[in-house]
């Protein structure tokens, strides 16, 4: 009698209960991305590690790059640029907090998109997030936000990683040159 409970549970549960699970269950994520912000396309690879910290390596000429130790975002290349922001005044403030996503989704409708995607959308400070998840295996596929500039960025991961190995200095924020 226990087995058919569970297996009935399992057999019903929602997207939205395993999103969750899943979640929880991440302390951070490796992935490659493709980005696009108003139609300007950038590719490369980031590692995530909640809350709030990342490490992005951008595969473009100038190197850039985009670090968060989860109070600081830093943006820098290699042709002398360098950008520091509060990490709060930005919508990866939102994104790099599993918590605050697990709370929105407990009250957000959920959307199908193409069978292949499970979408949320936030409103939070003035800041429209959606969230992106594959149906197959809850895992974030990617966000869309308006960024400090209000400029469309969607992201794109791919290859996700959960869980990996993280050096200790990955989210140390790099020095104005």
């Amino acid at each position: 009698m226990i087995f058919l409970f569970f297996f009935t549970h399992n057999a019903y549960s929602s997207n939205k209960e395993d999103v969750i699970s899943n979640l929880q269950n991440i302390e951070n994520l490796s992935f490659d991305f493709e980005q696009n912000i108003n139609g300007k396309i950038e590719k490369g690879n980031c590692i995530i590690k909640y809350p709030l910290k990342i490490n992005c390596k951008y595969d473009t000429i100038n190197k850039k790059i985009l670090i968060s130790n989860g109070k600081s975002l830093v943006i820098k290349n290699n042709t002398g640029a360098y950008y520091l922001y509060k990490i709060i005044n930005t919508p990866l403030n939102y994104i790099l907090d599993k918590n605050f996503i697990i709370s929105e989704i407990k009250k957000a409708e959920e959307r199908i998109i193409g069978e292949k995607f499970i979408n949320y959308t936030f409103l939070k400070d003035d800041n429209e997030i959606n969230i992106f998840f594959n149906k197959n295996n809850f895992d974030l596929i990617g966000w869309q936000t308006l960024d400090i500039y209000q400029n469309l960025n969607i992201t794109y991961l791919s290859s996700v990683k959960k869980n990996m190995k993280l050096g200790k200095n990955l989210f140390n924020i790099p020095l104005r040159d």
